[in-house]
């Protein structure tokens, strides 16, 4: 009952993450592979050069950091109202570039750098303010927000596009998130007693937060397990389209596969939150980042069957949306509540900046093969070398509890 009651007492908190991550940056992944196709057709780009964009989410690698500074010395409140106010601005902007690939590249690096204030690194920081016994499930229940708009708004996206046209699709969500985000901000509580308590006394800097970060063995490596292990990501979440197209499944049939994706993503996310608050953190995310690198291998196979499509598309979405919980439940193991969003800024940081060079590498294999399989091998061998590494995570001597979660 503890472990419940500590979720329904946390639940402005939780709405509000869940709200804010499920129309905030996480859900670009579904919107851009829903369009894509599309907009690439009726623009005349070539896929090669469309992959190619995905490397400039390097800028977000850089930017995390500083956005989770941001998160650590404002709040959530402050820092995720910047992202609010940009994400419906990035959505008018995209439905009127008409069709220019550099227009297009610019609002992309627009929001790239400043929508990510609407990003786990910054929400998942009301779970760690507020739940401590019961965190792995309510990390979970923040981290479904944006699998639930796969799930619901992947398909409608799909068809809405294919009716409508990229552009109207683009002018849809901006009125969305705009509505969503006002509700977000409303939700997210006003500091607390002991933020309020701490804002008057003197701030730790930067240069004194830091080396105490990279002084620790499971900075690094998460920092080397999540970079393996993002590597696909581009793949997964905005060239997916494509991908199954490539392997003989019909337009019609991709909606399917976008709904496997995203249940994928919701028990991968329900599954390993309550695993996380049960048993050894390192084994639980052995097992599930690991997942996918079978996935990958079997969709570089000839084995194109819709159902064999469909189950290892259904075990990468497992697996990305176990990395939502397993990334912010092992940093606020490792490190302490007042320099969370810092490290998970890093950390978000290095997968962002794998998921560009592995936009890079599909662009450079697509040119040169014409085909996803070169792609799927190499990374499916990065992904299992990644999870392997989890295992060599020890213990902590001491887990911080939060004050925000501690009773009055």
């Amino acid at each position: 009952m503890r472990y419940l009651s500590e979720i329904a007492a946390a639940w402005r908190p939780l709405l509000a993450a869940t709200l804010g991550m499920g129309t905030g940056m996480s859900i670009i992944g579904t919107v851009t592979s829903a369009i894509a196709p599309t907009l690439v057709a009726d623009a005349g780009w070539s896929k090669a050069d469309f992959a190619m964009v995905g490397t400039l989410g390097l800028l977000t690698a850089l930017a995390m950091p500083f956005i989770g500074r941001l998160a650590d010395v404002l709040g959530v409140k402050f820092t995720a109202l910047i992202g609010i106010v940009a994400m419906p601005l990035a959505f008018l902007a995209y439905s009127l570039n008409g069709g220019s690939f550099r227009i297009y590249l610019a609002v992309f690096i627009f929001q790239s750098v400043v929508c990510v204030t609407t990003t786990a690194t910054v929400y998942t920081r009301l779970v760690v303010q507020h739940v401590i016994h019961a965190r792995g499930l309510a990390l979970a229940i923040v981290a479904c927000g944006p699998a639930l708009f796969s799930a619901v708004g992947g398909p409608i996206l799909n068809e809405f596009v294919e009716a409508n046209g990229w552009a109207a699709t683009y002018r849809a969500l901006a009125v969305f998130v705009a509505i969503t985000g006002v509700v977000t901000f409303l939700l997210i509580p006003s500091t607390g007693r002991h933020h309020a308590l701490a804002a008057l006394a003197p701030k730790r800097r930067a240069r004194d937060d830091y080396p105490e970060v990279f002084r620790e063995p499971a900075f690094w490596i998460l920092f080397a397990s999540m970079y393996l292990c993002n590597l696909p990501l581009t793949l997964i979440l905005v060239q997916l389209k494509m991908l199954v197209l490539d392997n003989g499944i019909t337009g019609e049939g991709a909606s399917i596969m976008f709904t496997a994706l995203a249940l994928g993503m919701l028990l991968g996310r329900f599954i390993t939150g309550v695993a996380l608050d049960r048993f050894a953190p390192n084994v639980v995310s052995f097992f599930t980042l690991g997942l996918p690198g079978i996935g990958l291998y079997v969709l570089a196979t000839s084995y194109d069957a819709p159902s064999v499509v469909t189950a290892a598309i259904f075990s990468l979405g497992f697996a990305v949306g176990a990395e939502g919980d397993i990334l912010a439940y092992l940093v606020a193991r490792h490190f302490r509540s007042g320099i969370y969003s810092s490290v998970l800024g890093l950390l978000t940081g290095v997968c962002s900046m794998a998921a560009a060079s592995g936009a890079m590498l599909l662009s450079l294999t697509l040119a040169r093969t014409g085909s996803f399989n070169t792609f799927l091998v190499i990374t499916g061998t990065t992904v299992l070398i990644g999870s392997l590494l989890l295992l060599m995570l020890r213990r902590p001597a001491q887990i911080e509890v939060a004050p925000e979660a501690m009773p009055a």
